[in-house]
């Protein structure tokens, strides 16, 4: 019988330069030996490569810039690479890829985005297949928890590599894990993907309760009512067996509502003591994709009313101009 290889993964694209971009290329360089990283700053590139490190984000992970090819072109990006991992904030998403000219029927793409294309409502992967013609087979997703700042740092993380192919999820996850990193395979990319959106809105809402003194017990029962909603969500949508309990789901939910780093729980944190929502959109240094994922489930939801109270309290203060206290008690009635 004629043996079947398996999928492999040559050289990898970086696409965007953030954090998480970088904590994952920074996985990528270890495992890998050279990769190509897509900036869209040529003086951010110029000064990363003249220091050793990204100048903007997690400013104290070393590179050997020799082991990366730097590009402000995006085209060039995805010619030089087989496989592109698309790590830049969901608001910018669009723009970026816009740009592309260069066909990627044959490409294998990661998206390392937890958010919603804005306007078009639709995930990342999703997108991907319908308006560039990447393979499903060949389209991968990956979810927590895993937050960039504690990847960086060498702490123990848990990285859930989605992708309708399990053999291509595994080529994906020689790349990415390491002593630290620990890789889980998965079927689920739909579930993945609106887990990842669906955990910054609610990591917003316990955000909104630390600043506003709520408590310890409110905020608990808040997020055990959290992960039964976004059951309900993703289950209308799509009905394959999964375990919410699973790390990539509950887990990444906890991380993100409870951690220091969560820039979505500090946002909804500014919110609950008293900032308005655009204050504090301007205060962060960066994107908090809750903001925007908050507005895209919500529109979704529209077509199959899936009862969701807590993303309804947090879309009311974030677009409806509601208090927080006022918001917050009408969510509290609906708790159990």
């Amino acid at each position: 019988m004629e043996e079947i290889s398996s999928p492999e993964i040559k050289t990898i694209a970086v696409m965007g330069g953030g954090s998480w971009a970088t904590a994952l290329a920074k996985m990528l360089v270890r495992n890998c030996g050279h990769i190509v990283w897509y900036m869209r700053r040529d003086d951010r590139i110029a000064e990363f490569k003249e220091r050793g490190h990204n100048p903007a984000y997690l400013s104290d992970v070393e590179f050997d810039v020799e082991k990366i090819h730097f590009t402000s072109d995006i085209n060039e990006a995805v010619r030089l690479a087989d496989t592109l991992l698309l790590a830049m904030p969901s608001p910018y998403f669009k723009a970026h890829v816009a740009k592309i000219t260069e066909s990627l029927a044959d490409k294998a793409v990661i998206s390392a985005i937890k958010g919603i294309v804005p306007e078009d409502n639709m995930t990342i992967a999703e997108y991907m297949i319908q308006r560039y013609g990447v393979s499903r087979s060949r389209m991968m997703v990956i979810g927590g928890p895993c937050h960039a700042e504690e990847v960086a740092l060498d702490r123990l993380s848990y990285l859930t590599i989605g992708c309708a192919d399990i053999a291509m999820a595994e080529a994906a996850a020689r790349c990415l894990g390491s002593h630290t990193v620990r890789t889980i395979i998965s079927l689920d990319v739909e579930g993945i993907e609106y887990a990842a959106v669906l955990k910054n809105v609610y990591a917003i809402a316990a955000g909104i309760l630390h600043g506003m003194k709520s408590g310890d017990n409110f905020t608990a029962m808040t997020v055990s009512n959290a992960i039964r909603e976004m059951e309900r969500f993703i289950d209308a949508l799509d009905s394959r067996p999964r375990n919410i309990c699973d790390s990539v789901y509950l887990g990444d939910l906890l991380v993100t509502a409870y951690s220091k780093f969560s820039r979505n729980h500090n946002f909804g944190s500014m919110i609950g003591k008293g900032y308005s929502v655009t204050a504090a959109r301007m205060e962060m240094e960066q994107t908090a994709e809750g903001y925007y994922g908050t507005k895209c489930i919500y529109e979704i939801n529209r077509r199959y009313g899936v009862d969701m109270p807590i993303l309804e309290a947090v879309y009311s203060i974030l677009y409806e101009n509601q208090h927080p206290r006022r918001a917050i008690s009408k969510m509290a009635l609906h708790l159990t």
